[in-house]
């Protein structure tokens, strides 16, 4: 169905006097189910239909989007996206893509993006949900769950542009997820812990995440504010991939374009250790950040964005790619009502020799940080504070917990000093390990 109304907007469109134009069609299915104390608290169903419609005159361009299917509204949003473009201000830099730059839609199945089971009963979300909160409720520390949820969706997504792209594919999504609150003399203390997989038979079982959940947050009980000092931290694997984060909203070829970044003069310097690299595989099997085009009709491909500590590309679509004299990494995305825009698919950082538990040894008196809040990163000169909690370590050995703190440095020095531990979890959209870092400036008490 998805395919067949893109190409009637898309010849809508051009009746009504656009010289280029792409559609983007997106059908999606969800459902989430929230139970509390072994009683359904919360339950969404939502389906919906959306098109976004994205049309060219000349070198301008405008974005109309809908849900209304009719032959009259199909017509009303085609030529009112064609009148808006005719006012819209000149971008040399739109456009769709040059044929020879397509990608040419293969066996999308490979990807394994889509579990084609049969969708589950709100039933059978509702027990998997109860059943976490019992795994969690063993730990007789906890004073009681804040949620236990399940959830399911299914996306479709087509392109059809006048170029002679046209494509689409499927993904689909399970999720289980608690959340634990501790209870003691100086107060509550909430953790989590939850798994979202495209397959169901991939995801964590209750029993963890209920039992996983529970020990986190009675692990957080009886904190303490740690004293104002200079200290190594340690980067938990549950966090550190927003260190990785901040370094790829620095190469996005938007903020690069826009003269924004703290490393905007920095490709082909070294932004990071020598032994480290960072790879982007789009094409990882069964995996949410995997896909095998872009939303401009361009492939995506497996590349180096750092390639044993030096910067080697930045990350751009179409627009930024122009600007920039350079050619589009396909990495393009957008919704029904936006223009595209560059994100980064599945990245994985390279893992170090060390484990966890070695790189603490190492540190010897520090901070493990497994939990922060709030963000402010300067983005043209890298300099990064936020709040965080964790745990004290002394003598290479967790002591006790942490919390109210603020960590402050220079992403141009914590990137580049960083020691990777071993243990990234091999099935997330972002591989990266727990991450050491040296000479931090710790705000506490």
């Amino acid at each position: 169905m998805l395919e067949t109304i893109c190409q009637k907007i898309l010849e809508c469109a051009k009746l009504a006097g656009a010289d280029e134009a792409d559609v983007l069609g997106i059908n999606g299915t969800s459902t989430s189910i929230e139970v509390r104390k072994q009683t359904l608290e919360q339950i969404e169903r939502s389906e919906s239909t959306e098109f976004g419609l994205r049309v060219f005159i000349g070198k301008r361009q405008a974005v109309v989007s809908g849900s209304d299917l009719s032959d009259p509204s199909i017509k009303f949003m085609a030529e009112r996206a064609v009148d808006m473009a005719k006012a819209a201000p000149i971008d040399p830099y739109c456009g769709l893509a040059d044929k020879s730059q397509l990608a040419i839609c293969g066996n999308i199945n490979k990807f394994e993006l889509s579990d084609e089971r049969d969708e589950p009963d709100p039933d059978e979300l509702e027990d998997i949900a109860k059943e976490t909160e019992n795994f969690a409720l063993q730990n007789t520390s906890l004073d009681q769950v804040e949620a236990a949820s399940a959830g399911y969706s299914k996306t479709a997504i087509h392109l059809c542009a006048s170029n002679g792209f046209n494509g689409g594919y499927s993904k689909t999504s399970f999720s289980n997820s608690c959340v634990a609150i501790a209870r003691s003399q100086s107060g509550l203390e909430r953790d989590y812990d939850g798994d979202t997989r495209i397959f169901k038979s991939d995801l964590r079982s209750p029993e963890e995440i209920g039992l996983l959940a529970a020990e986190r947050a009675v692990a957080r009980l009886e904190a303490r504010k740690p004293k104002t000092g200079v200290y190594p931290v340690l980067f938990d694997e549950r966090i550190s991939s927003s260190l990785i984060g901040h370094l790829l909203s620095a190469t996005n070829g938007a903020a690069i374009a826009r003269g924004s970044s703290w490393l905007l003069h920095s490709r082909g310097s070294m932004v990071l250790p020598e032994s480290l690299s960072i790879i982007e595989d789009p094409h990882r099997q069964r995996v949410s950040g995997s896909r095998p085009f872009d939303v401009e009709g361009i492939e995506t491909k497996i590349r180096k964005i750092v390639d044993n500590g030096i910067l080697c590309d930045w990350t751009t679509d179409l627009s930024s790619s122009r600007k920039l004299n350079l050619q589009s990494t396909g990495n393009a995305a957008r919704g029904t009502g936006g223009i595209p825009t560059p994100i980064n698919w599945n990245i994985s950082l390279t893992q170090g020799a060390q484990s966890k538990a070695e790189l603490l040894k190492d540190m010897n008196c520090g901070v493990l940080v497994t939990s922060m809040i709030g963000s402010t990163i300067n983005p043209n000169t890298g300099d990064y504070s936020r709040g965080a909690s964790g745990f004290w370590v002394e003598n290479g050995e967790v002591q006790y917990p942490i919390s109210e703190l603020t960590i402050a440095g220079n992403l141009n020095h914590m990137l580049t000093k960083m020691i990777p531990a071993n243990d990234a979890r091999q099935y997330v959209s972002r591989v990266v390990p727990s991450l050491l870092i040296d000479g931090m400036t710790i705000a506490g008490s």
